[in-house]
């Protein structure tokens, strides 16, 4: 899934994660992106599965990613830094 569009420095964007699911996936679904991962969440494992599977989907590194809202919530958001 190609979601370079989405890559411009201070681009934020609304997840919706579901931990433990069977496979890692990006579904775009009503002006959000549900993310799918198959880590728990514990220990921040999740969130630092979201961060490397929209990392590659947007074509960026990880370290341009920065969870702004929703650390411990499935609902998050995401801004892409310079």
């Amino acid at each position: 899934m190609d979601l370079s569009h989405l890559s411009a420095p201070g681009t934020e964007i609304a997840l919706r994660v579901t931990p433990k699911s069977s496979r890692d996936r990006i579904v775009p679904e009503d002006g959000l992106l549900r993310i799918y991962v198959t880590c728990v969440p514990e220990d921040g494992k999740a969130n630092a599965a979201v961060l490397k599977l929209l990392a590659r989907a947007l074509g960026v590194p990880k370290s341009r990613l920065a969870i702004i809202r929703g650390q411990t919530a499935r609902d998050k958001l995401i801004r892409v830094l310079d």
